[in-house]
């Protein structure tokens, strides 16, 4: 058991750590560092307060799992200046709820995310890859992230939720603030509001309309319970499922993509042994720094953590990009190994909080990078590597945009 907190005086590295890599694809050199030498670290988050940056893959999946680290009032809202730790949750928030409550909201949701019931949903989304395919290909020139890889996820959870595709560009405006930290507070509060209030219709109509889709089976559900969900926690949970249902899986879309694009050879062998992209997607979910930030937990008694004592009411920051790129686990963890043959990556979390689209968006993942190597053999960068702008300072790392021609 050790003590690792700086003696009184000492200042306390920032976090984020500040960038060095040249490669995007690469979390800082930092946490190489930090695996090496001091696995538990405390550092100052952007919110005001400190927290124990935990950098190991054990690690990292040992506090996700871990009860006594609470992920109420967490995510990764350490990252945003203006946030007060202290506020309450929203009702509804599921990922930011523990035990009972987190169960009673994730039941409401789990059925519909299924291996079984997503395989379903196989043709439905070959059918939406096509489609895109198919209007970039009458031109000569296109974007691969709003052409392709946002619409993909957005019409497949919309379809999915009965939420109308016609209100696509609102919806997305507002997910794009929520998931970025650029926004000031009064901004964010009012994408919320507004998020929640078109859902929050939604749900009413289908209160009383019921059709067939996730919404009024999530109204059905929370009915059969002792305990039914309110408009306001269906409407918080709903958004949570629209924001985290696509915005994730399109930046994954893009950036596998490019990583293709970058690696000639990989993007042969995986074009010519199609039945192989479960394993590299696999490989590209543990290889892209998607969770650019990690994931805050709260400390309600205390624990060890990697020979470290983290007391009552501190915070602990799981950094899955750095887990996910630990050398004790991964051979060459900087390397991307199409037919990797390795333990479980870290991309989905772990725990009673992973993520329960993991079947989805490996499906979708899936789909849209077969569908391209297929169809458009011919595709290449319209823009050297070191001209594409990247969302450097958002909750998920992606693309702003990726221009292809063929």
């Amino acid at each position: 058991m050790t003590d690792t907190r700086p003696a009184s005086g000492t200042d306390v590295p920032e976090f984020p750590v500040a960038g060095s890599n040249s490669c995007p694809f690469d979390p800082d050199e930092t946490y190489t560092r930090l695996r090496a030498n001091a696995p538990i670290s405390l550092v100052r988050c952007p919110a005001g307060m400190n927290a124990w940056l935990v950098s190991r893959y054990e690690d990292v999946r040992g506090v996700l799992a871990d009860p006594r680290l609470s992920s109420r009032g967490a995510g990764s809202m350490h990252m945003l200046p203006s946030y007060d730790m202290h506020d309450p949750v929203p009702a509804g928030m599921m990922i930011q709820c523990d035990g009972e409550e987190h169960a009673r909201l994730r039941q409401l949701l789990r059925a519909e995310f299924t291996a079984r019931r997503i395989e379903v949903l196989r043709p439905d989304i070959q059918k939406i890859a096509d489609e895109h395919v198919d209007a970039m290909l009458a031109g000569s020139s296109a974007d691969l992230v709003s052409d392709f890889a946002l619409p993909i996820p957005s019409l497949v959870i919309f379809e999915m939720l009965g939420v109308p595709y016609d209100d696509h560009e609102a919806v997305q405006r507002d997910s794009q603030v929520l998931i970025g930290f650029d926004a000031d507070e009064a901004t964010r509060a009012a994408a919320t509001r507004r998020l929640e209030d078109y859902l929050g219709d939604l749900i009413e109509r289908r209160r009383t309309e019921p059709r067939d889709d996730l919404l009024s089976r999530m109204i059905a559900r929370g009915n059969e319970t002792h305990r039914p969900p309110t408009v306001p926690e269906l409407a918080t949970l709903a958004v949570l499922v629209l924001v985290a249902g696509h915005e994730t899986t399109a930046n994954t879309i893009a950036l596998s993509t490019l990583v293709l694009l970058e690696n000639p050879d990989r993007m042969a062998a995986l074009r010519a042994a199609p039945d192989t992209i479960g394993a590299a997607v696999e490989e590209l979910l543990r290889y892209l720094p998607v969770i650019q930030f990690g994931l805050l937990r709260y400390a309600t008694e205390d624990v060890t953590i990697g020979g470290t004592d983290v007391r009552t009411g501190e915070w602990v920051v799981a950094a899955i990009t750095s887990g996910n790129r630990d050398e004790g686990v991964f051979a060459d963890p900087d390397l991307v190994d199409l037919g990797r043959q390795a333990r479980p990556h870290l991309a989905f979390g772990f725990g009673a909080h992973r993520c329960i689209g993991h079947h989805l968006a490996r499906i979708e993942l899936q789909i849209a990078l077969t569908t391209l190597l297929r169809r458009m053999p011919g595709l290449r960068l319209a823009m050297p590597l070191a001209q594409l702008e990247f969302k450097l300072n958002d909750i998920v790392f992606g693309l702003r945009s990726l221009p292809v021609v063929w």
